[in-house]
């Protein structure tokens, strides 16, 4: 494995690599976000590219080079999805314009709609403009909590195919999510989270086969 983008007792993720974070409601899941970002303390380390962040705030460790699509979406609803985009941005005029082409050359509906406010996109292209707002300052590391929440099947396997592709650009990316199947197929390794505390981590094959893993996910 090469060099940790993060390592969170372990929970650990190389460039290029999606980890599954698994487990019911009240499992954790969001609460392990929200410890990598900084909104909580940890009470261990919290490594990222390399160096100790603990006493970074929110805003540092996501200039670092987090993305972070929240359970829900949360996108600006009043504002268009060119306005979303470049709400999320820090780069120059020039850079940030070519993103955006970037952006919608990788999610065709959004390009299609670009002054359309937010609020009047479908489930699933609100969760695209979600994912393409994360990516808009090109992250080293992606957070996905909950990313299928609420969508319709074709939205899922929309959303989760663009995984793969991310990851073979060199991004690092965790998501969090109740629903074991949809996420193990694109997935390269799994952590199960029970009541806050990691039961099993292994390879997505090995995670499969336990046969555990269904109660250890009802169990939140």
């Amino acid at each position: 494995m090469t060099a940790a983008v993060l390592q969170l007792g372990e929970i650990v993720l190389a460039a290029g690599e999606i980890v599954a974070l698994l487990g019911g409601n009240g499992a954790g899941k969001t609460t392990t976000f929200e410890t990598i970002l900084g909104f909580q303390d940890a009470g261990q380390p919290v490594l990222l590219f390399g160096q100790d962040v603990k006493n970074w705030t929110v805003e540092r460790r996501v200039r670092a080079g987090i993305g972070y699509v929240p359970e829900g979406r949360r996108v600006f609803a009043g504002l268009t999805v060119r306005e979303n985009l470049e709400a999320a941005s820090s780069l120059a005029r020039s850079a940030r314009q070519r993103r955006l082409d970037e952006m919608f050359a990788l999610f065709p509906q959004l390009g299609e709609r670009p002054y359309a406010r937010a609020w009047l996109l479908s489930g699933g292209q609100q969760q695209m403009l979600a994912l393409a707002r994360a990516l808009m300052d090109r992250p080293r590391l992606l957070l996905l909590d909950e990313p299928t929440l609420g969508l319709a099947p074709l939205a899922v396997a929309d959303l989760l195919g663009r995984l793969r592709p991310l990851a073979a650009d060199g991004t690092a990316i965790l998501v969090g999510e109740q629903r074991a199947g949809l996420v193990l197929d694109v997935a390269h390794r799994a952590v199960v989270l029970s009541r806050g505390r990691i039961v099993r981590s292994g390879t997505v094959a090995e995670v499969a086969a336990d046969p555990a893993l269904a109660d250890l996910m009802a169990g939140g």
